[in-house]
């Protein structure tokens, strides 16, 4: 005898979700429709989607063009492998698309299925590049404190964000990580020389230490997204590509969130004016739409690549690599980013999106907002002279983002970090009222601020 569907106790009984844990999903909420920048939930209220998604829902919510170009490739041809000897149209034309769109010195692209796998490929690719050209012991990688590069073994390994370590230790050796620019808490111990220009060379001193001949690749995410949207400093980027290019260092760009217009970019990097040798993207460039990653790779490596030996060949693949439905979906949505100018328009709307935010730092526990484009941060802090953080048993953030929840924005809290992303399409309006509920919820939980 068949029970009645309850889609709570179901998901309770059948379901592992991300970062799981059952204190922490208590009273989940059940998505069951998106409209633009609106998501509703099964009792059929609706909110701000603060987040895009998980940073990814570009074009909003809902949109039947990427449903129909699905559904055209698919009843055409869903799926094919395109492992060597072997491939199709839709990956053709995009990686064509992307070879126009992207970096000048990037022009040939692997697909994956998504931003861990992209990290991996980009670890897997800077291996090989080293090996191929006689320099085998090139095998380190050093990345950020706060950088967020996925949670497959590398990929978390990689991940400056220490709360996802300990439960699968031992990481996998050759990970490095120095101090993110952080220009709210960064600490300058060099002051002849500038806070973007001192943090830059903490990877100086990281590669000497471990010796240039040693290290294979730095990675970083332009803005680091998910350890709470911190933009370096603006000279930042400048000085690292320097350091790369004199050791011997792969530049990893880590655009998975910055990527496809969050910025006010097409790719985060073009703010500081300088071009990664590796560049790996996910999340916008199918809108979240169905999974689609990658990496792009510059044509010094591309030339490493094509003219090793058959049996030195890069040997690395993806069942669903180049798979037709994704990437006739990203063709799709590059399309309309393009043709509605989201760009442009992310980077005039993240200019009101930040400076309505900034109004909120005269409240006595908002420490710093900060942003780029269409991503921002609120910090909340006990004491604003001393950038002191409340303490992790106030539980402040995670407050504030449920008073959110109850006003109508549903978004994430990093610590006492409020996180905003939302989609490229979100009217003035509603981004107004974000900011407004922002605000009201810090005052619920901190009545005297």
């Amino acid at each position: 005898m068949s029970t009645e569907f309850n889609p709570i106790q179901s998901d309770y009984a059948h379901v592992i979700h991300p970062l799981h844990h059952p204190s922490a999903h208590q009273d989940p909420k059940i998505w069951v429709e998106g409209r633009g920048a609106m998501i509703k939930d099964i009792h059929g209220r609706e909110y701000i989607d603060g987040l895009s998604g998980l940073w990814n829902v570009a074009i909003g919510h809902g949109r039947e063009e990427l449903a129909k170009a699905a559904y055209d490739q698919m009843r055409q041809l869903a799926y094919y492998s395109a492992y060597v000897g072997s491939t199709n149209l839709p990956t053709t034309h995009l990686a064509e698309k992307l070879a126009e769109l992207c970096y000048p010195s990037i022009n040939t692209f692997f697909f994956t299925s998504g931003g861990a796998e992209s990290s991996e490929s980009s670890f897997k690719t800077a291996r090989f590049y080293w090996k191929a050209v006689g320099k085998p012991d090139k095998i380190k990688f050093i990345s950020r404190m706060k950088g967020y590069h996925g949670v497959t073994m590398a990929a978390m390994s990689a991940t400056g964000l220490p709360t996802y370590w300990p439960m699968f230790e031992p990481r996998v050796p050759g990970f490095i990580h120095i101090e993110s620019p952080y220009p709210y808490r960064f600490v300058n111990k060099t002051p002849e020389v500038s806070d973007g220009i001192a943090a830059a060379n903490l990877l100086e001193e990281a590669i000497l230490r471990e010796g240039p001949e040693t290290v294979a690749g730095f990675i970083a995410e332009p803005v680091q997204g998910a350890g709470g949207v911190i933009p370096p400093q603006d000279d930042y980027f400048t000085r690292i590509r320097e350091i790369c290019d004199q050791y011997e260092v792969l530049l990893i760009a880590d655009e998975v969130i910055t990527g496809f217009g969050r910025t006010g970019r097409w790719f985060g990097l073009e703010h500081y004016g300088i071009e990664p040798d590796i560049v790996q993207f996910a999340k916008a460039i199918t809108s979240g739409y169905i999974p689609l990653g990658g990496i792009g790779v510059s044509d010094t490596i591309r030339e490493v690549i094509e003219h090793v030996p058959g049996e030195q060949r890069w040997m690395h693949a993806f069942t669903y690599s180049g798979h037709p439905t994704s990437c006739a979906v990203a063709l799709a949505n590059i399309a309309i980013i393009e043709n509605e100018g989201l760009v442009a328009r992310a980077d005039e709307v993240g200019a009101h999106l930040n400076r309505s935010l900034q109004e909120l730092e005269e409240l006595s526990v908002v420490g710093n907002v900060r942003g780029k484009g269409m991503m921002a941060a609120v910090e909340l802090v006990a004491d604003k002279a001393s950038k002191t953080p409340f303490p992790a048993s106030a539980g402040v953030g995670l407050r504030v983002q449920k008073e959110m929840t109850k006003r109508g924005l549903f978004t994430r809290a990093v610590g006492d970090t409020i996180c905003i992303a939302p989609p490229l399409v979100t009217p003035i309006e509603t981004i107004d009222q974000l900011v407004q509920i922002v605000g009201e919820s810090i005052v619920a939980v901190n009545p005297g601020a």
